[in-house]
């Protein structure tokens, strides 16, 4: 019995042991030169999205402990110097080493299989050599695989699918085979090229012409399931897919099972037009305000063509039946349905400095014309958004003179009110639609300053506008000026960085949610 007291320590430290490597600036660029490939994260202990992250970092770390791909984290409110010397402006950071000095940033999800897949396939060559030894076990290395089958001689297919492979290798696991006897097994033709995934029928056979931009297309199409599942680990993709998504709302995971059975079929007629996914109503319920359908009343169905931002809700009083959505689905695909537009009223006349954009005048104010145009795109209840509203109006008063408010317009426009063509994932957000450039909008990064944001519609507005001089403020007491904080230029602009994120919404769901609610959501209502 002498020796419980130390066995329960030592079995309380083995609980406590991690896998994941804490580093500080004295054993940082060793740990990265020991080992060939090393994900970092760069964390401060009082962030949310690191304290939701650390569980699921944590078991990416034992996974792939076996892989010998270390996972190490850093304290940035201990480590200043070594965060700042990494770029870091925000937390969680998550960065890729390749020894000390070939870093790229981690663009996967923030969940254990996503790193641990993401991580594998940075392990291994963009192209790995498949036998007959290897290839069924490389067949489901992961979700979605890729093997091409070509003759040892065909150097063009071979530099063809390196090429495919070293622009998707973040996505997708890649391998090839010249052994003609495999190629005859998956009844496949060399150069012939076949997609494996745990999900649906299994495969998909590539069919057309081995070039490039086919085999990235069968990519995008094949490795989305038939009917898939909208959350906050597949929303991205769905946005970035190019291709309008079909939403199914229902509240329960067998409400959701029955009407992804139903619509199936619907999802195989229009594969790579349209993708299916279902969507929990209880969990993400507000995002279906953000497809203008009336929150609470499901299931329900809509559609959103992702690159314009239009919506397509189907009758809420309607059922939902593969013969119902078929018509609907049909007459969207062959341009018979009208998007539903969001809108405030448009304004009778315009109050202020700042010209006020709503859905039903965006065309007209933003894009129709031929001024530089500045707009913001806010929402009421947030915070940096009041913050900045003063110095816009004042931005936007630099402008009023009748010559140069022929040149440039200072917008605003409520982006929770009012259906916008581009999808903003979080407030505010500037850009600027330069006359005859309409369509190639700038993002603005800078700070929220009146010369800065002056300074950017002279250098990227199409008609190079010099801004008239501001006004002088009148002098302040010296007492008052003492009383004010002074804050290092660098310490402002982490802090900045750092409220930034926090006001960040990750997608249009969170937005309506914020914005019916204007308090912050749990992480689960987010998407």
């Amino acid at each position: 019995m002498r020796y419980s007291v130390p066995l329960c320590g030592l079995l309380a430290s083995l609980a406590l042991a991690s896998d994941v490597h804490e580093l500080k600036k004295d054993t940082f660029k060793s740990f990265v030169e020991e080992h060939d490939l090393v994900l970092a994260e760069f964390f401060a202990p009082w962030c949310g999205h690191c304290k939701a992250l650390a569980p699921e970092y944590e078991s990416a770390a034992t996974t792939l402990k076996e892989k010998d791909i270390p996972l190490a984290k850093v304290d940035c409110t201990e480590e200043q110097d070594l965060c700042q010397q990494y770029g870091v402006e925000g937390y969680p950071t998550l960065k890729v080493f390749r020894g000390p000095d070939n870093i790229t940033p981690y663009t996967g999800q923030r969940k254990a299989d996503a790193i641990i897949s993401y991580m594998t396939k940075q392990s291994l060559p963009a192209v790995s050599d498949i036998t007959k030894d290897t290839i069924e076990e490389f067949k489901t290395a992961d979700k979605v695989v890729l093997i091409a089958y070509f003759a040892a001689d065909d150097k063009a297919s071979n530099e063809t699918f390196t090429a495919v492979a070293n622009g998707l290798r973040d996505n997708y696991l890649f391998g090839a085979t010249n052994d003609a006897a495999l190629a005859k097994a998956e009844g496949v033709e060399q150069p012939g090229l076949v997609l494996y995934k745990s999900f649906d029928e299994g495969k998909d056979v590539f069919a057309e012409k081995f070039e490039k931009e086919a085999i990235e297309s069968f990519a995008k199409v094949s490795s989305v399931p038939l009917v898939g599942e909208v959350g906050p680990e597949t929303y991205s993709g769905y946005m970035a897919a190019g291709i309008p998504l079909a939403y199914i709302f229902a509240e329960t995971p067998e409400e959701r099972e029955e009407l992804a059975k139903e619509l199936k079929p619907l999802a195989q007629k229009h594969k790579g037009v349209i993708n299916f996914a279902t969507i929990d109503a209880k969990a993400f319920g507000q995002h279906a305000g953000n497809l203008n359908l009336e929150v609470g009343k499901f299931p329900a169905f809509a559609i959103q063509k992702t690159d314009k931002n239009q919506k397509f809700p189907y009758d809420q009083d309607k059922k939902i039946t593969e013969k119902d959505i078929g018509k609907f689905v049909d007459d969207f695909v062959a341009g018979n349905v009208e998007p539903s537009i969001k809108s405030e009223p448009i304004p009778e006349k315009q109050e202020g400095p700042v010209t006020v954009v709503v859905a039903k005048n965006y065309d007209e104010l933003v894009i129709n014309n031929e001024k530089d145009v500045l707009l913001e795109f806010y929402a009421p209840w947030c915070g940096h958004c009041k913050a900045l509203a003063p110095k816009y109006e004042e931005l936007a008063q630099l402008y009023q003179s009748d010559e140069l408010s022929k040149l440039v317009t200072v917008a605003k426009v409520d982006a929770t009110a009012n259906d916008v063509p581009d999808e903003i994932q979080g407030f505010p957000t500037i850009k600027l639609f330069p006359a005859g450039k309409k369509d190639s909008p700038i993002d603005y990064s800078g700070s929220r300053t009146i010369e800065d944001l002056a300074q950017f519609i002279k250098e990227n507005g199409s008609h190079k506008v010099e801004a008239a001089p501001a006004e002088k403020p009148e002098l302040r007491d010296e007492k008052e000026d003492e009383e004010l904080p002074h804050q290092a230029p660098a310490a402002s602009k982490v802090s900045d960085k750092a409220d930034e994120a926090t006001e960040s919404v990750k997608s249009a769901a969170s937005e309506a949610t914020e914005s019916a609610k204007g308090v912050t959501k749990d992480i689960h209502d987010e998407l």
